[in-house]
């Protein structure tokens, strides 16, 4: 009996992790392509450390594509404009109180347009900087003092922000951090080993709570 339910467990949790990734391509002119190996590096580094199995096939998808919501985590980045019609926002607010979740990650120069976009898609909620103590902190690994610092901009500390509703977590937004720069081929940035690993550890960690919540 318990051979069997161990079975039926390992199962499920296959099931729950067997998930494919997107990148948001949106509107406004900014660079939603930065970073192309960034997505494969951190695929492989989940699927290696924390036993998921995301699809290698990274898609991209826009807001006015209904297949956004084939995708429980899709991603969001670049270092200009970003431009959501009111389409858009509603469609992008249908999938995340939906049970979808956005990962923003500020690559410099993105911090202005992206509040500004928010707050179309949801303008009561107020973008919060995230405790220390949040389970996305603390899934596979662990980051007692919260968002790693991954690159140097404007000499401010990394801050996750985050937008809850219902008390759910549904966009988390890496502020002064540039993970998603930590996450790219170590030749493209020379950043030292450590720092890649801290970067793809917290990037694990979001598709992680993604997946579970």
């Amino acid at each position: 009996m318990k051979k069997i339910i161990t079975l039926l467990f390992l199962i499920n949790c296959s099931v729950i992790f067997s998930q494919q990734v997107a990148i948001l391509k949106y509107q406004g002119g900014g660079d939603w392509y930065a970073n192309p190996t960034a997505l494969p590096n951190l695929i492989e580094f989940s699927n290696l450390y924390t036993h998921t199995s995301i699809n290698k096939n990274i898609q991209t998808v826009t807001l006015e594509d209904e297949t956004v919501n084939n995708y429980p985590i899709i991603f969001l980045t670049g270092h200009g404009n970003v431009f959501f019609s009111s389409e858009d926002s509603k469609n992008l607010k249908n999938y995340l109180i939906s049970g979808g979740f956005l990962h923003i990650s500020d690559n410099y120069g993105l911090n202005k347009y992206i509040r500004k976009e928010l707050k179309k898609v949801f303008p009561s909620l107020k973008l919060q900087e995230i405790p220390k103590n949040h389970p996305i902190y603390h899934q596979t690994f662990s980051f007692p003092k919260g968002l790693p610092k991954i690159h140097e901009h404007d000499k401010k500390p990394a801050q996750g922000f985050g937008l809850f509703y219902k008390g759910r977590l549904i966009v988390f937004y890496d502020y002064e951090s540039d993970l998603s720069d930590g996450w790219e081929d170590a030749s493209v940035h020379n950043n030292p080993k450590q720092t890649r690993e801290r970067a793809l550890k917290m990037g694990s960690n979001i598709i992680e709570y993604a997946f579970k919540n």
